[in-house]
């Protein structure tokens, strides 16, 4: 039988989704899962977005424009004009999400065996998107002690070689929900002037910001590296629409513009009636977000105060996301996250988290962590933490 590529061999497993099989079978043996493993908001889309799909009126559906419609790039430019991020329509490229902007973004500007330094836990399909570009991911730990914040700039600087050929941040950041400072998206930017790096920055969380001393600070608005300084976004989150898959990429650099043009004309186009659901989310209004910030807050603090009740557990406060990093009192979260779903239940209920080791790449590193996204009503929130105070116990024994 003939081999399958050593791309796809090395692309490691999605540590988020792998353990779905055995969260089916828990339903199947009629117990109750709470999914606290997937950053799938239960909050309600834009009724604009979704009265837009209602009324399209076309008799063909048909291919769009390689780069996405021009309408919409001009809307969306607007919005991020507002949001004090000045970039033309076409400095825009949309996408079938963001992780195709990433895809892109990565084939773009990478060589085989090119490295890219990314500050860890870090969303684990960047471990995948470096693999399908033949590049090679460059670890700097930041740690739960303190909070997750950037690395400092000596650990980068150790980490570059003559292979480095940028910095992959997301901001806010999934899975810690740090948000980082503009003082430290500057240290970044001057560490990019210096080796003349890319600097690629994953946004897609800028709203989910939820003290007000807290600010997004973009990385287009680094000045004198606009050239170096590429912008991944998304309406998954933005207007709970994970499912519509449409991203875009933003940049000034021309040359990553024409080069990212030849992958997304070799797929065509990205979706036709879902970006006519996006052009209309725009004129969604700010009352919607800021219910959804009000209620993501009180989850965030029903969360991280249930777990705080649970001996042995550390987590901080995320400041933003909705995500957080929770060390348990277990020495593997692979086969605790398994055995709750396939041995465990409480009262008919069981908890599916995602172990925290696939969000890293340094071997051995987070085993006895799990990100948990709050994206459940609160009253859920609270009785899954009761579920896993229970479960640990029990498992330790084992």
């Amino acid at each position: 039988m003939p081999s399958i590529s050593i791309r796809g061999q090395k692309i490691p497993e999605s540590p988020i989704r792998k353990l779905a099989p055995y969260a089916e079978q828990a339903k199947l043996k009629g117990h109750k899962v709470y999914h606290l493993n997937i950053g799938q908001p239960d909050i309600k889309s834009p009724e604009i977005a979704i009265e837009a799909i209602k009324n399209i009126n076309l008799d063909i559906i048909e291919y769009g424009p390689s780069a996405g419609y021009e309408s919409y790039r001009k809307k969306l430019a607007f919005f991020y004009t507002n949001q004090n991020v000045r970039v033309s329509f076409d400095d825009i490229m949309i996408t079938t999400g963001g992780s195709e902007a990433l895809l892109f973004a990565l084939g773009s500007i990478m060589d085989p065996e090119d490295e890219v330094i990314i500050p860890e836990p870090f969303y684990a399909n960047y471990s995948a998107f470096a693999a399908e570009s033949s590049a090679r991911v460059v670890p700097v730990i930041s740690n739960i002690e303190s909070g997750f914040t950037l690395p400092t700039i000596a650990e980068f600087e150790k980490a570059i070689t003559s292979k480095t050929k940028a910095i992959l941040i997301c901001n806010p950041n999934n899975p810690t929900g740090y948000l980082y400072s503009e003082s430290e998206i500057n240290q970044l930017g001057e560490l990019v002037r210096k080796h003349d790096l890319f600097l690629i920055a994953d946004e897609v969380y800028r709203e989910f910001i939820y003290d007000d001393r807290d600010k997004h600070f973009s990385v287009m608005n680094l000045k004198g590296i606009e050239q170096n300084v590429i912008m991944i976004d998304s309406v998954s989150k933005r207007y709970s629409m994970c499912g519509a898959r449409i991203g875009c990429m933003v940049t000034k650099n021309r040359e990553v513009i024409s080069a990212s043009m030849k992958f997304a004309q070799a797929r065509l186009c990205p979706p036709t009636i879902e970006q006519i659901a996006c052009e209309a989310a725009i004129d969604t209004p700010q009352s919607y977000f800021d219910e959804v910030i009000s209620e993501y807050k009180e989850r965030r603090d029903a969360l991280i105060t249930e777990l705080n009740k649970i001996k042995g557990v550390i987590v901080t406060t995320p400041k933003a996301a909705f995500y957080c990093i929770a060390q348990l009192p277990v020495d593997n979260t692979d086969d605790f996250a398994q055995w709750l779903l396939e041995s465990y239940n409480l009262d008919g209920e069981t908890v599916m988290v995602a172990p925290a080791a696939g969000f890293y790449s340094t071997p051995g590193v987070g085993l006895n962590q799990v990100r948990i996204a709050y994206v459940l009503k609160k009253e859920d929130l609270v009785r899954a933490v009761q579920i896993l105070k229970e479960a640990i116990p029990i498992y330790n024994s084992k």
